[in-house]
């Protein structure tokens, strides 16, 4: 007996000594890490960053545009493509002059035109007004801003809803092994009563053997169920596949009220609300587009001309610049504005119908989230005094069984029966806790 005792204690001492060597992970501390390693979340954020930039885009419209432009021309004469460009005056041009003419001039017979010319300028145009099309686009912008910061916060409500889930799905697991190691344990132990007792009944004994494969079976597939979900669990979080996992937090004993309010909006609908302004912006945006722009516009250029490129600069120069408004109307577009406008009012009352759908089906969730925990919170304690009568029943007829009073065939049923009663209650915890999450992923 001594003996006995020994050797267990030197097996709970190893025991510990492997979990010194595991990694302690809280539901808060998973949490994190799934979140920070978040590829959706790192996309959610990149998209409210790609919102801003646009209207960054769009508010550039509201201010001055400078535009340069700089041309340099080659004339070319047709009959001497390699020559100067040079052009004849006609006789009759002669005669047609000296009528005019006070003193009479001779004109040459030919003069070559200045062929090389150079042109350089800059213009300013500031929008004064633009009838709304500037400042619709811009609210446009900023509703898609609040659509993309909403989709963040709906997308971290999901990954913290998923994280929560894969713990507790991977600490269920761990439970699991422990109840099948338990029921396979007592089996054994059912098995050494018969044999001990002296010449074991055979079909007892083809009984007790039957049942302990069967659990060894559950054993292992309990065993396997829990290093995928640790897996999962490890990959999800960043975590290195050869750490082990104490999984610290354990299911509650008890569960509080929620005291959930009612469901007046959620990040969803936020979403859906602001995709309905900003394509009703949009479609005011497209629809003023067939209205005039105010602009103030400045400009400058400069004209050089010469026989060849050397001169130039040298030969002939001039300068011209002006200031003033503009106001530039659109006069026919082909009825594009108001198309474009109407794909945008379409794309606004489908937004529409999209948000009414997700009020009714989240509140339908969110309601039935509520129920769900308050009703399995409701017969957790009938459960679990269930459970009890079971163990209780299971230790009556152990007992019995090895005095030999019962049969393996009905030590077996109500061995299923606490086995069942266990997994029933492991279950109703896990289901009570994803309901509170559910909760808090649509009316927090």
């Amino acid at each position: 007996m001594r003996k006995i005792c020994m050797s267990a204690f030197m097996l709970s001492l190893v025991a510990a000594a492997g979990d010194v060597y595991a990694m302690d992970l809280s539901l808060n501390d998973a949490v994190n890490m799934i979140m920070t390693e978040s590829q959706d979340i790192k996309k959610a954020e990149a998209n409210v960053k790609k919102a801003e930039a646009t209207l960054d885009a769009t508010n550039a419209n509201r201010w001055f545009k400078i535009e340069g432009t700089a041309t340099y021309m080659n004339l070319v004469n047709v009959e001497k493509p390699f020559g100067s460009y040079e052009v004849s005056i006609p006789p009759e041009l002669s005669g047609l002059l000296s009528q005019y003419l006070v003193k009479p001039v001779e004109l040459p017979a030919s003069w070559d035109v200045s062929d090389s010319i150079v042109m350089a300028g800059v213009s300013v145009t500031q929008p004064i007004y633009t009838f709304g099309k500037i400042g619709n686009a811009v609210k446009s912008v900023k509703s898609a801003i609040k659509m993309a910061e909403a989709g963040e916060e709906v997308t971290r409500r999901e990954v913290r809803y998923s994280a929560a889930d894969i713990y507790w799905t991977a600490k269920m697991t761990d439970e699991i092994v422990d109840i099948s190691r338990q029921d396979l344990e007592a089996a054994k132990s059912a098995r050494k009563s018969l044999t001990s007792a002296g010449r074991a009944n055979r079909s007892n004994l083809v009984k007790i053997e039957s049942d302990i494969a069967t659990k060894e079976i559950n054993l292992s597939n309990a065993e396997f169920n829990r290093d995928t979900a640790h897996r999962m669990l490890k990959i999800l979080a960043g975590i290195d596949m050869d750490e082990e996992l104490n999984l610290t937090d354990e299911f509650p004993k008890e569960f509080p009220d929620l005291n959930a309010k009612a469901l007046t909006s959620t990040p969803q609908w936020d979403v859906l609300n602001e995709q309905v302004q900003m394509y009703e912006r949009n479609a005011k945006s497209k629809r003023d587009g067939a209205l005039p722009t105010l602009a103030a516009t400045a400009s400058y250029n400069y004209i050089a001309m010469g026989d060849n490129i050397p001169n130039v600069f040298n030969d002939f120069s001039t300068q011209s610049a002006y200031w003033g408004l503009a106001l530039q109307v659109p006069i026919f577009s082909g009825g594009a504005n108001m198309a474009n406008a109407t794909i945008e009012a379409m794309n606004a009352e489908a937004a529409r119908q999209d948000l009414d759908k997700s009020k009714k089906m989240t509140t339908e969730e969110y309601t039935r989230a509520i129920d769900q925990y308050n009703h399995l919170r409701g017969n957790l304690k009938t459960l679990e005094n269930a459970r009890d009568l079971a163990a209780k029943a299971y230790n009556f007829s152990s007992e019995r069984f090895a005095s030999g009073q019962t049969s393996a065939v009905e030590l077996s049923e109500v061995s299923a029966g606490l086995y069942q009663l266990d997994m029933a209650l492991l279950n109703a915890k896990y289901n009570i806790l994803m309901s509170a999450e559910s909760v808090k992923k649509l009316g927090e």
